[in-house]
C-alpha cells in the first residue's frame, strides 16, 4: 500500500535541489562576508585596551565615591533590617 506518488517525488526532488542551491548561495555569501574589511575589523580580538582601562578606572572611581557618601546610610538600613528580622523570631 505504500506506493510513491510521482507528484510527491517531484516535489521532494525540487525541494532537495532548492535546499542545495540555498546552501551553496549562503556559503558563497558567508565567504564574501569573511573576506570583507568590515568583518575583519569587527572580528579583531585585540580590542581597545586604553579605552577599557579608562572605563574600569572611571567605574571604580564612581563606585568608591558613591560608597563613601552612602555607606553610613546603607549601614543604618542594614542594621535596622537585621534588628527587625531578629524581632520576628
Amino acid at each position: 500500500m505504500n506506493q510513491h506518488n510521482p507528484w510527491h517525488t517531484s516535489i521532494r526532488e525540487t525541494l532537495r535541489e532548492s535546499v542545495i542551491k540555498i546552501s551553496l548561495w549562503m556559503s558563497r555569501k558567508l565567504s564574501d562576508l569573511e573576506k570583507s574589511r568590515i568583518y575583519r575589523s569587527l572580528s579583531d580580538q585585540r580590542g581597545d585596551v586604553p579605552g577599557w582601562v579608562l572605563v574600569v578606572l572611571m567605574t571604580t572611581g564612581l563606585v568608591t565615591a558613591i560608597w563613601t557618601i552612602a555607606a553610613p546610610r546603607l549601614t543604618a538600613i542594614l542594621k535596622n533590617s537585621l534588628d527587625a528580622m531578629n524581632g520576628i523570631r
